[in-house]
């Protein structure tokens, strides 16, 4: 591996909670009321939406309401959002109380098991071992990259109605752009992960203002590294750029190297204040 810039430098049931305090149907603490995952509550403070209105470019979208069912997985729930865009699937892996929650973005062809030899599955599974949730979003129209961030934003919003405080947004390839997009609009967003980016869609990474990490391989025969590097010099600070030499685009190469840096990044980010 070559570090070329450190940091700081160089369904089917609808689902409601089950009691009026503790964790929801979903495992994070819930808001308020069911936690926001059975229909229409009351607003939380300045939002029109109690899921929030994300507003991706000229985008608008509204959550309706929300099924939640095993997935065939294990240890995977399968979450469909009924949206004003149609209907978003979430994989989530919950940890019961959880309020950190890594969000896993895919490639344009959509899918949902990561690069580097399944990365989402593996490390979606290993972060509830140390107390976080995460969630794998299926694009309702992969490669759309407005609709991808507009489901993002989604993502985004449901966690906030169940009780998440702080999400990091992992994205590969186009889920890289879409991550840093979705990361300059959400609040929720604590930092953003990026790996094998490309550069369109982030011609405004300067107003992230967030922790960013890119990760790109030396070989990759997709999207250049130049694509990462770009975008590393007209981000702001705190950034991190890692070249990880002889990987291509799936970064298979260096795949255990790759799952200690994100799941790193995520515990740094995703993490409780001090003294909660």
């Amino acid at each position: 591996m070559t570090n070329l810039r450190p940091d700081g430098g160089q369904d089917d049931s609808r689902s409601n909670g089950n009691g009026s305090s503790g964790a929801g149907r979903f495992g994070l603490p819930r808001a308020s009321g069911d936690g926001g995952t059975g229909g229409r509550q009351p607003p939380f403070p300045g939002d029109e939406d109690p899921f929030g209105t994300p507003e991706p470019e000229d985008l608008t979208l509204s959550i309706r309401g929300v099924r939640g069912k095993e997935s065939e997985e294990p240890g995977w729930i399968e979450v469909e959002l009924d949206t004003t865009r149609g209907f978003i699937t979430l994989l989530m892996a919950a940890t019961e109380g959880s309020t950190g929650v890594a969000v896993f973005l895919a490639g344009a062809g959509g899918g949902d098991r990561g690069p580097a030899s399944d990365l989402f599955v593996r490390l979606g599974r290993d972060l509830m071992d140390e107390g976080f949730s995460a969630v794998r979003v299926r694009y309702r129209e992969p490669g759309e990259f407005e609709e991808c961030v507009a489901d993002a934003m989604a993502a985004c919003s449901f966690l906030k109605a169940v009780g998440a405080e702080k999400v990091v947004l992992v994205g590969h390839s186009f889920g890289g752009a879409v991550a840093v997009k979705a990361g300059e609009l959400s609040a929720l967003t604590t930092a953003v992960c990026s790996m094998s980016t490309q550069r369109y869609g982030t011609f405004e990474v300067e107003d992230l203002g967030k922790p960013l990490l890119l990760i790109h391989g030396s070989r990759d025969e997709i999207l250049d590294m130049a694509a990462s590097e770009d975008v590393y010099e007209r981000a702001r600070e705190p950034k991190r750029l890692v070249i990880l030499e002889g990987s291509g685009h799936g970064l298979l190469e260096h795949q255990e190297e790759v799952y200690d840096l994100v799941k790193t990044f995520v515990g740094e980010h995703a993490a409780p204040a001090p003294g909660r």
